[in-house]
C-alpha cells in the first residue's frame, strides 16, 4: 500500500475492482477538500456513477442528486445535479492536471463547483488554472484506467463506497 502522509487528508473510494487512494490537498484547495470530506462522511458519494468518462481524457462523478445507482440512477440528468450544500468559490492553482490529478467539475462560472469531480486518465495541461486541483491518485490508477468508458456509459461503473482513511482508524 501507498504511504500514506495523513490518513485525515486520504480518501479512500472503493470502486468494482479495488481500492483508489487520493492524497487530498488542503493547502491547496481547502474549502474543495472540506467539502469532498463532507460528503463522502454523509455517505452522499457511495453508489454515485461515473456518468462521463472519456478515453485518454477523464472520468467523471461526484452527482449526489442524480448520479446514485441505488436511488433511482437518471441516465438523463446525471452530471447537473450537485449536492445540498452552496457552490463553492475556485481556489485555482499552479498544480498541473496531471495524470491522476482529481478537479472539481463546473459550469461556466468558475465559483460554480459543488460535488463533482473529475479524475485525469492523462496530463490534461490546457486545464490548468482554470479548474480547482484538490487531490492526486498514489494508488490505484489502474481501477481508474479500467472505468468504463461513455458519454455516459451504457452501463456506468459507480463509486462502491467512499470514506476518509482516518475515520477508518
Amino acid at each position: 500500500m501507498a504511504e500514506i502522509k495523513n490518513p485525515d487528508d486520504t480518501l479512500v473510494i472503493t470502486l468494482k475492482d479495488g481500492d483508489v487512494v487520493i492524497e487530498m490537498l488542503p493547502d491547496v484547495a481547502p474549502k474543495h477538500v472540506e467539502r469532498i470530506k463532507a460528503l463522502a462522511r454523509a455517505g452522499e458519494y457511495d453508489n454515485v456513477a461515473f456518468h462521463r468518462v472519456i478515453d485518454g481524457f477523464m472520468a467523471q462523478t461526484g452527482d449526489v442528486k442524480h448520479g446514485d445507482m441505488e436511488d433511482g440512477f437518471n441516465i438523463g440528468r446525471a452530471g447537473t445535479g450537485g449536492s445540498s450544500h452552496d457552490d463553492l468559490p475556485a481556489e485555482f492553482s499552479k498544480l498541473p492536471f496531471d495524470r491522476g490529478a482529481l478537479g472539481m467539475a463546473r459550469s461556466q462560472s468558475p465559483n460554480s463547483a459543488n460535488s463533482q469531480f473529475f479524475i485525469m486518465f492523462k496530463d490534461g495541461h490546457f486545464l490548468n488554472g482554470q479548474y480547482t486541483v484538490w487531490g492526486r491518485v498514489i494508488e490505484g490508477m489502474e481501477h481508474v484506467d479500467a472505468i468504463t468508458k461513455g458519454e455516459p456509459p451504457k452501463n456506468p461503473d459507480r463509486m462502491v463506497s467512499v470514506r476518509v482513511a482516518g475515520d477508518a482508524a
